[in-house]
């Protein structure tokens, strides 16, 4: 989960700024947390609400109450975060409905899911879940299912192989090409389908955790929230630095800081 919320602030100065370069300084004065470091904390705070600790029972209503609560609060608390038109109408209605989207803020909030959860059918399902109360377009639901379930598998020691299998055979993304053929022509798009295969290749092409960051920032398209969700499937299978997970902590909100500590000791 820490591993998205690292991804989104290094990527947050060069979204649509069209960046074509792993060089680059990894957090400056315009690095920030954006609604990626939101969305995905309000969902490690939902869980936390349905669970006591992991592993309890937990029933899909409840889950998705949760949810739609903790999205709506944190997205209020932080109205700047970022969010797209759709999503913020969402937040504020006073009937929230799921509205067909196919964006890939499904992908990018879902990391907690893979952690909170012991097998890959029950993480799949309510990260199906956790995408449909907004995201109920077919390929959100994909997007989201595919980078929960590549999460998993790398936080339950299976190797690049292996995920790239899995992912591949499952959601039917084409996993083939490399960061370098895939980068010239590569332009911004905000959906999961043209969004989520590039960045788990970013992480299956990298040799570390840092490496990972600057192959998916490097495709020059919505950075914050490629390298957001190669980050949350780097972290289990690199480990995060911790100068960076140092750097990025200090980026955040107090309120954010306390979600991310008293997750640390949930999920441990």
């Amino acid at each position: 989960m820490l591993g998205a919320v690292v991804g989104d602030i290094i990527g947050s100065p060069y979204e649509r700024d069209g960046i074509k370069t792993v060089e680059f300084p990894l957090f400056s004065e315009k690095s920030r947390f954006t609604d990626d470091t939101v969305m995905t904390l309000a969902i490690a705070r939902a869980l936390m609400q349905c669970m006591l600790k992991r592993g309890d029972p937990i029933t899909e209503a409840e889950f998705i109450k949760q949810i739609k609560y903790s999205m709506r609060k944190l997205g209020r608390r932080f109205p700047l975060a970022g969010y797209g038109r759709s999503f913020n109408l969402w937040i504020y209605a006073k009937f929230p409905h799921p509205y067909k989207s196919c964006g890939n803020g499904s992908a990018m909030r879902v990391s907690p899911v893979s952690w909170a959860f012991d097998d890959l059918e029950t993480v799949e399902r309510f990260a199906e879940l956790s995408a449909s109360v907004t995201h109920n377009h077919p390929e959100g639901i994909k997007g989201a299912c595919s980078v929960a379930g590549a999460v998993f598998l790398a936080r339950t020691g299976h190797g690049k192989d292996e995920i790239r299998e899995y992912v591949t055979s499952k959601y039917g993304y084409d996993l083939s090409r490399t960061i370098d053929q895939i980068r010239p022509e590569y332009v911004f798009s905000s959906s999961c389908q043209n969004s989520v295969p590039e960045a788990i290749t970013a992480f299956l092409e990298g040799e570390n955790f840092e490496e990972v960051i600057r192959l998916a920032v490097s495709l020059g398209g919505d950075s914050d929230t490629i390298a957001a969700i190669a980050g949350s499937i780097a972290e289990p299978f690199f480990g995060i630095p911790t100068l960076m997970q140092v750097e990025a902590f200090e980026k955040l909100n107090h309120y954010l800081k306390y979600i991310v500590q008293k997750w640390e000791q949930w999920r441990n």
